[in-house]
């Protein structure tokens, strides 16, 4: 029986070498030897926020803190205050992927192809955004177009594509000449043509409709939106998916 002991715990030992490195591979914010392989790079390192400033071009607000390796809004005002987190780069055919999470009742947003252009003020008037929410919490989940993974007020996700409040998400993006596609938790959430008369129906049809820039850009900054309520992010990565996508604001 004392030999079968032995051999049984070598053997848990054993069986506990891959579970320990798939625990270390799936750490937040690292890049795996693939991920790099195919050029992905982390806009978020998990320490500080090297990278990232506020939308205005001032250094970000102090709203925005890293703690234990996420990156965190803090705000709980419940009202938009224009301090919203954008990469210091540009970028334009791009696809990119993290996590989020909210508590109950928040609203937040990935913003992209964002500029601070003249006669604008607020990202939103340029920058499309993917809407991140809690569904059954506020009031925007119950307008289609404004559940988590739409393309705000532009399409309308599948119904429960969004985990539920204190749960964290996966979003993906794919950016593209002519095409703009979103994915939550594995769901597409939204496919369009972009730039063409169809995208121009699609915003003339929105809230967008009295912003002239909206959605006219090629390239932007990705922007994290501060709407006053508690939001998280971590292993936010990109990928730039063409020549064309090297690009200043």
């Amino acid at each position: 029986m004392r030999i079968l002991s032995g051999l049984g715990l070598c053997l848990l030992a054993v069986a506990a070498v891959p579970a320990l490195a798939g625990s270390q591979a799936a750490a937040p914010n690292v890049l795996s030897a693939r991920e790099r392989a195919e050029g992905w790079q982390l806009l978020f390192n998990g320490r500080d926020l090297s990278g990232w400033r506020s939308f205005d071009g001032r250094a970000p607000s102090s709203s925005w803190e890293v703690r234990d390796g996420t990156l965190m809004l803090t705000a709980n005002s419940g009202r938009m205050r224009g301090a919203d987190l954008v990469t210091a780069e540009s970028y334009g055919a791009f696809e990119l992927t993290l996590d989020w999470k909210v508590e109950r009742g928040g609203n937040s947003g990935v913003l992209y192809l964002a500029r601070n252009a003249p006669q604008t003020t607020h990202i939103y008037e340029t920058g499309l955004e993917m809407q991140i929410l809690d569904d059954a919490g506020h009031s925007d989940g119950k307008i289609p177009s404004h559940r988590a993974g739409a393309l705000y007020d532009i399409t309308v996700p599948p119904a429960g594509a969004a985990h539920p409040a204190g749960s964290w998400n996966h979003a993906r993006l794919r950016v593209e000449p002519g095409r703009v596609r979103q994915w939550l938790n594995g769901k597409l959430t939204a496919d369009v043509t972009f730039g063409d008369d169809a995208w121009r129906k699609r915003v003339a049809a929105s809230k967008f409709a009295t912003m002239p820039l909206f959605g006219t850009f090629p390239n932007g900054v990705i922007g994290l939106q501060d709407h006053g309520h508690p939001v998280a992010f971590r292993n936010i990565k990109l990928r730039r998916l063409g020549p064309s996508a090297t690009v200043g604001q």
